[in-house]
């Protein structure tokens, strides 16, 4: 009886471990988003600023949702988001917002499974329409690039 304790103990630690990553990645976005919104020029840096100013305040939602599930969950919040890299040109910004976006989807999949896994469905729905969100925020980004 024990062992499937630990095993449920363990398999609910992955997935708190994981949502702080999203969390800083979450946050990280905040701080990318706000540093590319204020510093991205021409006429691409224009939609750029305009796409990505839209898109901040999601972010924070998904952070506070994430900061208040890990502890709900009985975990420790680990806050200590990257500072955003300085770019000189909105392409560049773009690319390294989709690349991030991709990576929060990709990190979004593997926690649906796991939440689904420790049986907390709600917190799968959540994601799910976090993962939809995010992926358009990828889409709507790659548009511009065109």
């Amino acid at each position: 009886m024990a062992k499937r304790t630990t095993k449920k103990h363990d398999v609910k630690q992955q997935l708190i471990d994981g949502l702080n990553e999203d969390l800083n990645l979450e946050l990280e976005a905040v701080l990318r988003y706000l540093y590319h919104s204020a510093s991205a020029t021409g006429l691409l840096g224009h939609e750029l600023r305009e796409e990505l100013k839209g898109d901040i305040a999601g972010e924070m939602n998904h952070a506070v949702f994430l900061a208040d599930k890990i502890t709900a969950l009985g975990g420790e919040l680990d806050i200590n988001p990257s500072m955003p890299k300085k770019v000189r040109t909105a392409r560049e910004m773009m690319k390294i917002d989709v690349a991030a976006e991709r990576h929060v989807i990709a990190n979004y999949a593997t926690r649906i499974a796991q939440a689904e896994e420790c049986g907390d469905r709600g917190l799968a729905i959540r994601l799910e329409d976090m993962l939809a969100e995010e992926t358009d925020h990828a889409e709507e980004l790659e548009r511009l690039g065109r």
